[in-house]
């Protein structure tokens, strides 16, 4: 199987997003909590372009074991 990479330029619409999430799991979503969740989606993905953008040099290596 081969992963597509999401496209950047094509707006996210997380309204479109979430409804479909919801019928995917099959999680009945209110109306009135709608928008909370939306918004909740917002920050999750400013969140994660905060570690997404984040550059690392061509070199690094993972680690083979988490030692915390």
């Amino acid at each position: 199987m081969t992963e597509t990479p999401l496209d950047a330029t094509v707006p996210l619409d997380l309204t479109v997003l979430v409804d479909q999430l919801a019928a995917l799991v099959a999680l009945p979503l209110q109306p009135e909590h709608r928008s909370g969740v939306v918004d909740n989606f917002a920050r999750i993905v400013a969140i994660a372009q905060l570690v997404t953008e984040f550059p690392l040099p061509d070199d690094i290596e993972i680690a083979p074991v988490f030692e915390p």
